[in-house]
């Protein structure tokens, strides 16, 4: 089949025919949602190098895969789900080989993945260095959080994903996913908090900004690596 032919086909059609030997039709499909697996496996390992290892990893995994598929939800909600997996599975293997302390200085983290882009356009450079520590904090907050809150807060916070769909992409009930949303939302005020200069830690919580806002505002601001 030629190319602009297996442009018009279905998710479900690309995916078939992967798994019936079409050597084109993966990489057609992976081209097609990239964007939005390279935005999640950022936002959820942090950094563009770990994206990158998290998103190849994802993207093996689908390969093989794909004859598994149950067709049971979108071909685009399991591609997120496999890409999801495999950056929790990276970042737990991170976190058992070391855990990280809050950092002392923000500054060291500044550059780090999606929470921290570009604000070359800002104006004035007193906006743009409260915007940029605000969102350096975030980022500081979000790494604290266990890996499934974190992932959740993500697809649902941040991407806009409503959280039937997240539950399709974890593979766990809808009510998983609002209390694992609650619980890091909770978590993310107190850090938060202690994390703002001249926070008292005593009274944590009492003057959080809105969560949804303050993590809304960190977009990627690299583009995905092209897969070739």
């Amino acid at each position: 089949m030629n190319a602009p032919a297996q442009a018009e086909q279905s998710d479900h059609e690309l995916l078939l025919a992967h798994v019936d030997g079409d050597p084109d039709a993966f990489a057609i499909l992976i081209r097609r949602h990239r964007d939005r697996l390279w935005a999640v496996a950022l936002r959820t390992m942090g950094n563009p190098e770990d994206a990158a290892d998290g998103l190849q990893d994802g993207m093996i995994a689908a390969y093989r895969r794909a004859g598994s598929f149950r067709g049971d939800a979108a071909v685009t909600t399991w591609l997120h789900r496999v890409v999801v997996n495999a950056c929790l599975d990276r970042l737990r293997a991170m976190k058992v080989r070391r855990a990280d302390p809050l950092p002392e200085d923000l500054e060291e983290v500044g550059n780090r993945g999606s929470l921290a882009t570009s604000t070359t356009d800002a104006a004035d450079p007193a906006d743009l260095a409260v915007v940029d520590e605000r969102r350096r904090t975030v980022l500081a907050a979000l790494d604290q959080l266990p890996p499934d809150q974190k992932a959740a807060l993500i697809l649902v916070d941040m991407e806009g994903y409503p959280v039937a769909e997240v539950a399709a992409m974890l593979d766990c009930a809808v009510g998983t996913v609002k209390s694992r949303c609650s619980r890091g939302r909770a978590r993310l005020a107190v850090l938060l908090d202690l994390l703002r200069p001249g926070s008292d830690p005593g009274h944590a919580g009492a003057r959080n900004p809105d969560l949804g806002t303050a993590v809304r505002s960190a977009d990627p601001s690299r583009a995905p690596p092209d897969p070739g």
